[in-house]
């Protein structure tokens, strides 16, 4: 897609399956809402196409699409009550009225509802007026959900619960559903299917584990997990058959099970660790020295803040009843089954099991 002689998608490639929960996620501006409007027909499409079903949509105008959309704002008719605003298309579309209450009565009791359908949009919470706007898509029974940032507006706590409702919603309908979030977590706990995006560039595309577990790039490693992966610098100081030798900036020397022909020595690399997998060091272990900066104490876990002696910023995930006092000189230990490996240009560096494969 071009605007204003920028491009703002560029050759995305995409198969959404059937029944399937497709979450589009990335920073602002990265073009995941552009690319929802793209399918809803909401922008026009300058190359390339569209198909729904085997049907080419993309000259198709948006009401003929079957498509449902169910924005951050919720977009509800203030003078009207919770009912109306239900019924107000399939009124409009001249659906028979058996046939309309039927519907309205199946999304009220799906949604829970029946008890605010004579109330109008401003005696309702955040959340139920969500649950209206998510009800007036269930009536029309689309082909496709879309849902744009649909929670964005909510607190933390009617946030959770409206995740929850829409992967039961998901699972009840068995219908597919496409949702755009810059939400991380919401992308990890909704998604069959992440995409993430950076830049109108599709970066990776997989199962939310498989994308936290096995990243493509440095962009996907450090966007996906909370807290992000930590990172250190290195180069490359020992190669062979099935495994690296880094050298850390951090002073540390680590032996890797990655193989990659393109490798040589002294070059570049970046080593990925996340925080359930930084753990304090034992006698022998692989040693990496950090300074303790701040934890913050949660209860069951707690996150304990720290530095290296090269300045770089690591999370490490502990037990609730522990914490690392400020300034603390820690040891920590970096165990090479859990580490990711990045070169120069942020490409993952595969490990040896998975480049023989």
């Amino acid at each position: 897609m071009i605007f204003d002689g920028h491009q703002i998608i560029k050759g995305i490639d995409l198969d959404v399956k059937d029944r399937e929960f497709v979450v589009f996620v990335g920073p602002s501006g990265c073009g995941k809402s552009t690319l929802l409007r793209l399918i809803a027909g909401l922008e026009d499409v300058t190359s390339g196409s569209i198909e729904l079903d085997g049907r080419e949509i993309t000259q198709v105008t948006p009401a003929k699409r079957d498509l449902a959309m169910v924005f951050q704002t919720y977009a509800l008719y203030p003078h009207m009550t919770v009912g109306k605003n239900l019924s107000f298309a399939l009124d409009l579309a001249g659906t028979p009225k058996a046939e309309v209450k039927k519907k309205v009565d199946e999304a009220a009791r799906i949604l829970e509802l029946g008890p605010l359908l004579e109330r109008k949009p401003k005696q309702l919470s955040g959340g139920q007026r969500q649950r209206v706007a998510i009800g007036r898509a269930i009536v029309r029974n689309p082909k496709i959900f879309l849902f744009d940032e649909p929670l964005s507006n909510l607190d933390a706590a009617l946030r959770v619960q409206t995740r929850l409702e829409l992967s039961r919603l998901h699972k009840e309908l068995q219908a597919t559903m496409i949702y755009v979030t810059h939400d991380q977590v919401e992308a990890m706990t909704l998604a069959d299917k992440v995409v993430v995006l950076n830049g109108g560039r599709v970066e990776q595309v997989g199962s939310p584990l498989e994308l936290y577990h096995h990243p493509a790039n440095l962009f996907v490693a450090g966007f996906l997990g909370t807290p992000k992966m930590g990172f250190l610098k290195g180069i490359i100081s020992g190669v062979e058959a099935s495994a690296c030798e880094v050298t850390l900036d951090a002073g540390t020397k680590v032996l890797l099970p990655f193989t990659n022909a393109q490798q040589s020595v002294g070059d570049s690399v970046t080593l990925g660790i996340r925080p359930e997998h930084l753990e304090l060091a034992n006698e022998g272990d692989c040693q990496l020295t950090v300074i303790a900066d701040v934890s913050e104490r949660l209860g069951s876990d707690t996150y304990c803040h720290v530095r290296t002696t090269s300045g770089e910023p690591l999370t490490m995930r502990i037990r609730g009843d522990l914490a690392s006092q400020y300034g603390e000189t820690l040891k920590l230990h970096l165990n090479s089954a859990h580490c990711h490996l990045f070169d120069a240009q942020g490409q993952v560096i595969r490990r040896a099991l998975q480049a023989a494969a």
